[in-house]
């Protein structure tokens, strides 16, 4: 490699860890994540699923012992490529960590993967009760990042400027309102629910500034195009 060469990829490495170092509570929980992946990958399928059954935050887990499922719960995945949720994390967790703080950051997500946990297992709940689920519904394996993530990419709707926050927040609704109505699951309410605390936690927004106008680097682009 040429030094030029060598300098650039110094520099790229230091941009990277600066980024990093930036959102430490986002990365920190993606190293988990990337443990917990392999634990599950190496086990056999029906050992893998009784794991992660002892760790769902079902109605049972949260009849019986909520604080140990609802933290255990959001270190595990059912499935999925890490690599996926590295590129959210990346867009979403870690974004929203530097603009409000680790603190702010945190909070949002542990309310929307408490509260969203709570509202679609209280759904599912309601329908046992009327008939619409069966009994053993109670059991059903919930684990997982995504109710949190939902929530935390929700309140980054209000990190950019209008007309763009509202373009933002559609597209948000688009994401989770749709699967509601047509697949009615459980999981479904759970990210309507997460995305709709994340839209509520604002008050934690206020005060950080730094609203981002994504119109420049569409300026920028027309300009290079039109210059090329």
């Amino acid at each position: 490699m040429s030094a030029a060469g060598s300098g650039r990829a110094r520099r790229g490495a230091v941009a990277v860890w600066r980024w990093v170092r930036s959102a430490p509570g986002t990365y920190l929980w993606l190293a988990a994540l990337a443990v917990t992946t392999v634990i599950i990958r190496r086990l056999p399928d029906d050992e893998a699923r009784q794991w992660l059954g002892h760790r769902s935050t079902n109605l049972h887990h949260l009849a019986e012992d909520p604080v140990r499922v609802l933290i255990g719960s959001a270190f595990w995945t059912d499935g999925g490529s890490w690599f996926a949720y590295a590129v959210l994390f990346t867009l979403f967790h870690a974004n929203t960590e530097r603009w409000l703080g680790t603190l702010r950051w945190l909070a949002v997500a542990v309310v929307a993967h408490v509260g969203a946990t709570y509202l679609s297992e209280g759904v599912l709940l309601w329908a046992i009760r009327n008939d619409d689920a069966p009994a053993r519904a109670m059991y059903t394996l919930d684990v997982g990042v995504s109710y949190a993530l939902a929530g935390v990419a929700a309140v980054l709707a209000y990190r950019l400027v209008t007309p763009w926050r509202w373009l933002y927040i559609m597209g948000v609704l688009a994401v989770v309102l749709p699967p509601v109505f047509v697949n009615r699951t459980f999981t479904d309410v759970g990210h309507a629910s997460a995305a709709a605390i994340g839209f509520a936690c604002y008050p934690l927004t206020r005060g950080r500034g730094g609203t981002w106008n994504p119109g420049v680097l569409v300026r920028r682009f027309r300009r290079r195009t039109s210059a090329g």
